[in-house]
């Protein structure tokens, strides 16, 4: 590939290799130049420009990262086109990645040029989550070099597959000791149910019987005969030895103990075992809590079918220290691929606490409440269908909407900040949209040509997966994301929205210049006092 500045004259057919923004023209980098970009860079009095030229034998970075990813991908793997040199592999189903780290290491020493991440081994993903990325660096690559790293992916195929979740029915036994309250199983039971549920398993069976050997044993051979798939058991008291209460049962039981502890904190205390050809964990106690912990780590690689070995264990001591980590996402929706429908959504549960007291959502703006006047301009707009997430004033809040063809999704939590809001509209998107445009119930600006030039420039197959308006080069609202994005959406936290998702894709991002109604959004008194004056003249 040659790579240089010429004059626009001398450039066409070159590729764009630095964004031009100069007196209204905006050419991105990734741009071919023809006849009309030559002329525009003409006018714009640009008298170089630096380009990357193919040489015989190259290939475009879309096409090199496209045909490496097909070679990577594995068992409920999806490829989605390449843009701009990227080609991102996406979970199909719930389950647990495997890869193959050697053939990944192999893979990114063919060439600098050429490179392939992924998520951690086995870490346990839900349907539509992004696993992995292939990323050409330059405009394109050698042909001999693509061919290498496809053959080195194909030796070794599958680099990255997912283990589908398999394993749906799960017994759960609890021993008793005095002083263990009820409560503290009821909680247990139902920590479990949550994480399970990502997996689509279920517990068939529960039994509390004394910490002693033989009751233990008794209650594992009768929940493997009910058709328990997998036995959890948590203890009264954490297992002390390889000798003790639960081991000791699992032998009894005809079973055998596999390993007891692991490198992993919280989660050293646990034991892996089975019985009739099925795994018995004996949880440890850390395992009563929602929070991750090594307990985690093992139950997704057992709901998968997926063995754990004494080996596999003794391996997890590298990043086994988990007390600064983020508890993993709970299941989300599907990627949905029919049509390029785009859904509206209006953030309307706020509290209002910078305007001093009153609800500014129901304050009155030439005869009409704020809110009504957002909802009004999405409605009047193509995005369908609309969601209104309401939280402070519910009630208010709808009777402001009565009469709207509307679906309102309460957030409980709206104390909490934006992102809860967030989270609760993404939860309440129905399955056939492919995107959604999140609007925000204080900017009455807005206006629905304004939300349907968004939408106009939302286009996934050229890499527009996500749409911003600018002013002056700086980003406003609303935002158009790609369901792509929804698992991303759905786990942001605190009361900032989701602004660190756009900054993370900047390849995916698509901006539309607009005026200033895309950053005029109604905090103060006098931000109010100036929209009602707007609205008069």
């Amino acid at each position: 590939m040659k790579f240089g500045a010429f004059a626009p004259k001398d450039a066409e057919g070159g590729i764009v290799v630095h964004s031009i923004r100069k007196d209204g023209l905006v050419l991105k980098k990734g741009t071919h130049i023809g006849l009309n970009e030559i002329d525009a860079l003409t006018k714009a009095g640009i008298a170089s420009i630096t380009v990357a030229r193919l040489e015989p034998g190259d290939v475009s970075e879309d096409e090199a990262a496209g045909e490496i990813a097909a070679a990577v991908a594995g068992e409920g793997v999806r490829v989605d086109p390449a843009f701009t040199g990227r080609a991102n592999l996406f979970a199909e189903t719930g389950g647990v990645l495997v890869v193959d780290r050697e053939g990944i290491d192999r893979l990114n020493e063919v060439d600098p040029d050429i490179t392939l991440a992924t998520l951690d081994a086995f870490a346990p993903v839900v349907p539509g989550k992004m696993i992995a990325t292939v990323k050409i660096i330059p405009f394109a690559v050698s042909g001999e070099a693509c061919d290498r790293a496809v053959a080195v992916a194909r030796a070794a195929k599958p680099l990255v597959r997912l283990a589908p979740y398999r394993v749906k029915r799960v017994a759960i036994i609890s021993t008793l000791l005095p002083g263990l309250a009820d409560k503290v199983i009821d909680k247990t039971l139902r920590v479990t149910a949550e994480r399970l549920a990502p997996a689509g398993a279920r517990i068939i069976s529960e039994r509390r019987v004394p910490h002693e050997a033989a009751p233990l044993a008794t209650a594992i051979e009768a929940a493997l005969g009910e058709g328990a798939e997998l036995v959890l058991v948590f203890g009264a008291s954490a297992i002390a030895d390889r000798r003790d209460v639960i081991p000791a049962a699992i032998e009894a039981a005809g079973g055998t103990v596999e390993h007891f502890g692991m490198p992993v904190d919280p989660g050293n205390l646990m034991l892996i075992g089975s019985a009739g050809s099925r795994p018995v964990l004996g949880a440890p106690g850390c395992a009563r809590s929602p929070k991750e912990n090594g307990f985690d780590w093992v139950l997704a690689r057992l709901l998968c079918g997926l063995p754990v070995t004494r080996h596999d264990i003794m391996g997890m001591g590298v990043g086994g220290l988990l007390m600064e980590i983020v508890t993993r996402p709970q299941p989300r929706a599907t990627e949905s691929t029919a049509g390029r429908q785009v859904a509206g959504l209006v953030l309307a549960a706020g509290r209002s606490t910078r305007m001093g007291g009153p609800n500014k959502l129901l304050a009155d703006i030439g005869g009409r409440p704020m809110v009504r006047i957002v909802v009004e301009e999405v409605l009047a707009s193509r995005a369908r269908p609309v969601i209104v997430v309401t939280g402070h004033q519910r009630e208010r809040v709808e009777a402001a909407l009565s009469g709207l063809p509307v679906t309102f999704v309460h957030n409980a939590n709206f104390a909490d900040g934006l992102s809860t809001s967030l989270r609760a509209g993404i939860a309440a998107l129905p399955a056939e949209p492919d995107g959604a445009i999140v609007c925000l119930g204080d900017m009455p600006q807005v206006d629905a040509k304004l939300i349907d030039r968004l939408i106009a420039a939302f286009d996934p197959e050229r890499g527009a997966l996500v749409v911003v308006p600018t002013i002056a080069g700086k980003r406003g609202n609303p935002v158009v994301w790609s369901r792509r994005f929804f698992p991303d959406l759905a786990s942001v936290e605190g009361d900032i929205g989701a602004r660190h998702l756009i900054a993370g894709y900047q390849e995916a991002v698509a901006e539309v210049p607009t005026d200033t109604a895309a950053l005029l959004d109604v905090d103060t008194p006098d931000a109010l006092e100036a929209v009602r004056a707007t609205a008069a003249s």
